[in-house]
């Protein structure tokens, strides 16, 4: 047991080296650390929104908006199945959405079967409900076709467009460039926001209560401008409102849509900010083609249900790629280059909870907890070293080594600290002992019967091994819980435990064996005073 191999000694020490290494530039202003040479670690803890102050939002799916868009889908689902029905088209009238679902009415009775048998094969079965179809359809008085998305079919929905929200709110924080921001899904319906260290929060609202729909459709030139006044816009158009006020009419059906973007940059125009944007290669072909039979038409470039501009189709824009003007400032079109990069929200968002927590309020908490883990490491290694003198001090060392490890760790993995990771950071320090104390008090009832030095410490290190590990699985296991059940700074303070309880072990058992390896061969002590 004390005799320690010298391959496992250089192991031991570059381990511990390397923990203090990586966890210096803690130390350091993050401005400082920057302009070190690459060589050197400079990954910081990522301090969370409690230490550093920043903006927290809860957002709510707004699912009314969503059934209504699963209605507009379904309906025009509906007409392209109508259109390519076995047997030939079929005619119908008074095709639309009334009243939660969408119905038509058949012009040919005798076209009943063939209508029943598209509608039914567009009805797609739900497989966790055990077969059952969304939408239902019905026949009322033998020539109108009824189709009613179920309750389950909405949920199933909701659950699907939360999960795409989720991501898409991501990569929508991700480019304002903070670091370690929270996002994550509460309940069925709501989504946390945390973003540490955010300046403008009033930014981050309007960037996440975007939909950012994107669509490129044509103008109906023929439409009656007193009847677009009125909002009534001719079959297969719709009325859309402009930005700078009034309204047009636009085609329904969309040239292509932001769903087929896959790049979109803020850029400049005459002087003037714009957004460039480029398709993918399908929706590249697409424009190109419609542009190319369109030549001297307007067409609408339509976000979020507004028109922000409608220019002329000069030539055919071909190779997937152009520009969209409007009043745009340098902020307003960075703006729109995210929404349209990060793509676009399934369902609408509402703020129903907003916080903005100062960085005075944090600096306050990083020093409590920084005088609050400083008096703990003093008052143990004070007890640690009048319990048990030199046995005491190598516990001591070992506990300031388990510090720097668990600083360099998280700083590696890029860890969030929070208030409670700093609750979990001294806890971690009270208990980090616990082993020693072990270990010690085992190689005293030793010594009282009467073993040589060596062999108390050799009994006291291989006998109180079993404990230690036993007892510190049992936490492990505690804060495998608490992360896989807690959210936010719940999981901040196990994921500080975990590692805390790590090091310890490490530290408390390996780092002050070799402490007392290398002064028994110095010394080679007869008695031990302990």
């Amino acid at each position: 047991m004390l005799d320690i191999s010298p391959w496992k000694r250089w192991a031991i020490w570059i381990v511990c080296a390397l923990g203090i290494l990586f966890s210096v530039p803690n130390f350091f202003p993050e401005e400082q650390v920057a302009g070190w040479p690459d060589l050197l670690p400079k990954r910081q803890l990522n301090l969370g929104l409690d230490l550093r102050g920043g903006s927290h939002i809860l957002l709510e799916a707004n699912v009314a908006e969503l059934r209504q868009v699963r209605l507009e889908s379904l309906e025009e689902q509906v007409r392209a199945e109508l259109r390519q029905a076995a047997g030939g088209a079929i005619q119908v009238t008074d095709l639309g959405v009334r009243e939660g679902a969408v119905s038509f009415q058949l012009v040919n009775p005798a076209d009943t079967d063939r209508a029943l048998e598209a509608m039914r094969a567009l009805a797609q079965p739900l497989g966790r409900l055990g077969g059952q179809r969304d939408p239902e359809v019905t026949l009322l008085d033998g020539d109108r076709i009824l189709l009613s998305p179920t309750e389950a079919g909405l949920e199933q929905a909701v659950d699907a467009a939360m999960a795409q929200t989720v991501e898409v709110v991501r990569r929508r924080v991700d480019e304002l460039g903070t670091r370690e921001p929270t996002i994550v899904r509460q309940g069925d319906r709501r989504i946390l926001v945390q973003v540490p260290g955010l300046d403008d929060p009033d930014a981050l609202k309007q960037l996440l209560g975007k939909t950012a729909r994107l669509e490129f459709k044509l103008v109906d030139v023929e439409a009656d401008p007193a009847l677009v006044a009125q909002g009534r816009a001719p079959p297969g158009s719709q009325v859309v409102p402009l930005a700078e006020g009034g309204q047009i009419a636009v085609r329904r059906r969309a040239i292509v849509t932001g769903d087929q973007l896959i790049d979109s940059q803020p850029t400049f125009q005459d002087g003037q900010p714009v957004v460039s944007f480029r398709f993918d290669s399908q929706g590249g072909r697409r424009f190109g083609r419609v542009t190319q039979d369109n030549v001297g038409r307007p067409f609408a470039i339509i976000l979020d249900g507004v028109v922000i501009s409608a220019p002329r189709i000069n030539e055919p824009i071909l190779g997937g790629a152009g520009i969209i003007q409007g009043s745009f400032t340098t902020e307003s079109a960075n703006e729109l280059a995210i929404l349209l990069r990060s793509g676009k929200l399934p369902v609408s968002l509402e703020v129903i909870e907003e916080r903005t927590v100062g960085p005075d309020l944090g600096a306050d908490s990083i020093r409590a907890g920084t005088i609050a883990s400083i008096v703990s490491v003093v008052l143990v290694a004070l007890f640690m070293i009048a319990t048990y003198g030199r046995f005491g001090v190598y516990s001591v060392a070992a506990l300031i080594l388990n510090a720097f490890l668990l600083l360099g760790i998280m700083s590696v993995i890029g860890a969030t600290l929070t208030l409670p990771g700093i609750a979990g950071f001294v806890l971690t320090i009270g208990a980090a002992v616990d082993a020693n104390v072990l270990i010690n008090e085992r190689i005293r009832e030793e010594l009282r019967k009467g073993r040589s030095v060596r062999q108390a410490i050799e009994n006291g290190y291989t006998m109180a091994q079993g404990t230690i590990f036993d007892a510190n699985v049992t936490n492990i296991i505690a804060s495998a819980i608490m992360f896989y059940f807690g959210s936010g700074p719940i999981k901040g303070f196990a994921v500080v435990l975990t590692i805390g309880i790590i090091t310890s072990v490490f530290t408390a058992v390996t780092v002050t064996r070799l402490m007392v390896s290398g002064w028994y061969h110095r010394r080679r002590p007869a008695a031990l005073a302990l």
